[in-house]
């Protein structure tokens, strides 16, 4: 594709003289021409034709420069410059958009807490309320995608709050923020394209994309790139409008959950009681065993009958090995792809079970244990790797790594290997030479 270039100084009097002109007709008639779009191309960025000296640190491009770059990227990946242009019209960096990405929590709040919030009475019962007034569209999405509408609706509450919190942000605006001066900004670019993407397909016009301040949109919160390969017009009216059709977003729920592994007619797992002795280094995700092999390990609480035995499932301790205990299958695996947060997964499993009244976690958790902050979560990595054992880089997330180093120094010391991080364990770690 060939671009013709304009002089900066001819396309900065075109936007000043017309930029609120521009704003509505790019809100009222998406695909239609704008003076703009008409006569400006990429602009050659002022970073061009600056003189850095050899041994300089390079320098962050402005939010212009970089905006002008990536208009050129965005036109060869297949955005109309109309697009592109209707979408960026009178885009600035949001700063509480670098705030939000920046602010970590330094405390976290423990399983039981957040689950506490998540199956709340009135959660549960507008999603009952739900469930009976959408039915007929649930029984349709149901039979093309064969995922529970339990599930779907329990989504929906989690996200959204069923449509009620979807977040009232310019996903274009918090997306180019975030590309410019953010921590993940191959990522956020990488979004940013799909959105412009949506914006070319036509489904909403560029004041309609809004979402959170990380660019999630609608009543089940996609990200740009699972919307563009997972959306569907499920109401047939043309349009896979996530915003406003609750049966385009409860579908394509279902299509992602169908895509990520999602198995008609299992469950997402169920609460176990471990035996007395039990290996706890067996609660590992990496650890996949059928359940009748689980059932063999003396596991209790298993469905009855042999009709899951085949099924593959893993060993869960949310808490450590002092609280509930849960095997769970495909469909929980699916949806970690939804949100990959166990604590999450395990709501949407118990929300969805709240519906029809079960749900109810029958073991009792570690209310007086207080959990790690942050700053504690990464002095455990550090101690960790000062001892040498291996929990990766100390970011403060307790992955699949940080378990496995825990589980190591568990087994050293003689303790039940869950891979827990605990108060009791940093001190250990504080303690040691």
């Amino acid at each position: 594709m060939l671009y013709t270039f304009v002089p900066v100084l001819l396309l900065r009097t075109l936007v000043a003289g017309s930029a609120l002109s521009i704003m509505v007709a790019c809100a009222a008639e998406p695909a239609a021409p704008t003076a703009l779009a008409a006569t400006s191309q990429p602009v050659q960025s002022t970073a061009e034709s600056k003189v850095v000296p050899p041994d300089a640190e390079p320098a962050q491009l402005s939010f212009a420069e970089w905006r002008d770059t990536f208009r050129s990227e965005a036109l060869q990946a297949g955005v109309s410059a109309q697009v592109f242009d209707c979408a960026f019209a009178g885009v600035t960096p949001d700063p509480s958009i670098i705030i939000a990405d920046r602010s970590q929590p330094e405390f976290s709040r423990p399983v039981w807490q957040y689950l506490d919030g998540a199956l709340s009475k009135q959660r549960v019962e507008r999603g009952q309320r739900l469930l009976a007034q959408h039915q007929a569209t649930l029984d349709d999405i149901e039979a093309r995608y064969g995922v529970d509408r339990n599930t779907l609706v329990a989504i929906w509450g989690l996200e959204s709050s069923y449509g009620q919190i979807m977040g009232d942000k310019s996903v274009i605006r918090s997306l180019a923020t975030l590309a410019h001066e953010g921590r993940r900004p191959g990522f956020a670019k990488s979004q940013l394209l799909a959105a412009l993407e949506i914006l070319e397909h036509g489904d909403v016009s560029a004041d309609q994309l809004r979402g959170s301040w990380a660019g999630a949109m609608g009543q089940t919160q996609f990200v740009p790139t699972t919307y563009n390969t997972h959306a569907v017009d499920f109401d047939g009216d043309g349009s896979r409008n996530i915003w406003s059709s609750s049966a385009d977003a409860l579908a394509s729920a279902a299509h992602y959950l169908q895509a990520s592994g999602w198995n008609a007619g299992q469950p997402w797992g169920f609460e176990v009681k471990l035996p007395d002795g039990f290996d706890y280094a067996q609660a590992d995700n990496a650890i996949r065993k059928t359940v009748a092999v689980w059932r063999q390990l003396g596991l209790t609480g298993l469905p009855p009958g042999t009709d899951m035995d085949e099924a593959t499932a893993t060993l869960l301790l949310p808490a450590g090995y002092r609280g509930p205990a849960f095997l769970v299958l495909d469909n929980f695996r699916a949806i970690l792809r939804y949100n990959n947060s166990s604590s999450y997964a395990l709501a949407i499993g118990l929300l969805s079970e709240r519906f029809n009244g079960a749900g109810r976690v029958r073991a009792s958790w570690p209310k007086g244990e207080q959990p790690l902050s942050r700053s504690e979560r990464v002095e455990l990595q550090e101690r960790l790797t000062k001892h040498g054992f291996d929990p990766g880089r100390p970011d403060g997330i307790i992955g699949a790594n940080t378990r496995s180093a825990i589980r190591d120094f568990q087994q050293l010391l003689g303790w039940p290997a869950d891979g827990h991080p605990t108060q009791e364990l940093l001190g250990r770690l504080r303690a040691e030479p």
